[in-house]
């Protein structure tokens, strides 16, 4: 065989085995970008649901919320409603207080007032300041059955310029009870607060 013969079966055995290495390399690099664009894939996927996972998170994170606003907004509404109804159902029991001493037992009432104001003070000699008609009460009998059930010295004192019953001072005026209906609903209405509302709401107690 002549060398020219040999040189060219020699190329073409070496471009042979070129085009091989060459289409190996292809696919060998196809494969890699394939892989490579698979997991691109995949993770983008993956950080997609992630995306979405922390968005509806967020979104139910807010939604509970705005629910939570709204609901302490509507019991926030609802106490205060309730308040500013007590507080006119007590204004206007307080605007009728005076008329409890067109009753007949009105008298005893007023005993009952100065004797637990006596007993409060525990004072042996004592001031009682009164409304009008309360004064006529006390100076009928009342003043001197007290004084002699409780053994203490009880005077009149200057009369009342607001409100409806008694006041009882000790005589040396560091110590005084204040008796008169207004305070003792004003005492009471705390406690009083939620029974009344539910008699209004027509609840049973």
């Amino acid at each position: 065989m002549r060398p020219e013969e040999e040189i060219e079966i020699l190329s073409r055995a070496i471009l042979k085995e070129a085009d091989v290495d060459a289409e190996q390399i292809k696919e060998e690099a196809q494969a890699r970008a394939d892989a490579i664009r698979q997991r691109a894939q995949e993770e983008a996927e993956k950080e997609r649901k992630e995306i979405l996972e922390r968005a509806r998170q967020e979104a139910e994170r807010l939604r509970g919320q705005v629910v939570a606003n709204a609901q302490l907004k509507a019991r926030t509404q609802q106490l205060d409603h309730r308040e500013k109804l007590l507080d006119r159902v007590f204004d206007s029991a307080r605007q009728k207080l005076a008329a409890i001493q067109k009753r007949s037992d009105y008298n005893k009432l007023v005993a009952q007032l100065l004797r637990e104001g006596l007993v409060q003070l525990k004072a042996s000699k004592a001031v009682v300041r009164a409304d009008g008609v309360t004064q006529k009460i006390l100076k009928d009998g009342v003043l001197a059955e007290l004084s002699k059930e409780l053994n203490a010295e009880v005077a009149m004192g200057d009369g009342l310029e607001e409100g409806t019953g008694v006041i009882v001072e000790a005589s040396d005026g560091h110590l005084h009870f204040d008796n008169t209906l207004e305070t003792r609903l004003s005492r009471l209405q705390s406690q009083l607060r939620s029974s009344v509302y539910h008699v209004l709401m027509g609840e049973k107690l």
